[in-house]
């Protein structure tokens, strides 16, 4: 960890439109910034950070400016380099989390737990989940629905097509974190050059 680190927040950010619930556990840095937790969401939950995002705590909201303005016609503040714990900081605190304004992919996101950082570990870390992540750009909440419907029924017309869309056969039941660290690494790069770029 690069910086100094006195705690560890143990999160669980929870799909609020699914059900069986879509759900991810994650363990990060109390002091971790609002831009970071971010990316840390997308990689637990299999996004790729192709879409606007904002996290509501209490009656404010937070998001990245993109551009001179944006963030004041949104009515929203700058996350960025903002720490976690300078936000909330009671065990049991909830707050939301949104992705993709258009598909508006809302999340609840808890703060289940504080604990004592393990020298042995490089954090943050996904612990634990359960289901698949919608993919990208798939519809929201109704679009997912009738994707999912599709995705179990191999005679469907349209599952080739869907297949072949997506990617990969997918299966609702699988909760696959084993890339998380591989692809927190990415996300943070590719922000790190979009910031440059910026």
């Amino acid at each position: 960890m690069a910086r100094s680190v006195n705690s560890i927040f143990q999160l669980k950010v929870a799909l609020k439109s699914s059900r069986p619930q879509i759900w991810r556990r994650v363990l990060v840095p109390s002091n971790i910034p609002m831009d970071e937790l971010h990316l840390v969401f997308q990689a637990a939950l299999g996004w790729t950070n192709s879409h606007l995002h904002s996290f509501k705590i209490d009656s404010l909201e937070y998001s990245l400016s993109y551009e001179p303005g944006d963030l004041t016609d949104l009515k929203m503040l700058d996350e960025y380099r903002i720490p976690l714990d300078s936000l909330i900081n009671k065990v049991g605190t909830t707050f939301e989390y949104t992705y993709d304004f258009g598909d508006d992919w809302q999340h609840t996101v808890t703060f289940e737990k504080r604990l004592d950082v393990n020298p042995d570990l490089k954090y943050p870390l996904c612990i634990d989940g359960k289901m698949a992540c919608p993919p990208e750009d798939v519809g929201g909440t109704y679009g997912f629905a009738q994707f999912r419907r599709i995705m179990r029924n191999p005679q469907h017309r349209e599952y080739a097509v869907y297949t072949e869309w997506v990617g990969y056969v997918f299966d609702p039941e699988r909760c696959d974190f084993s890339r998380f660290a591989k692809d927190l690494k990415k996300l943070q790069q590719q922000a790190a050059i979009e910031r440059y770029l910026g």
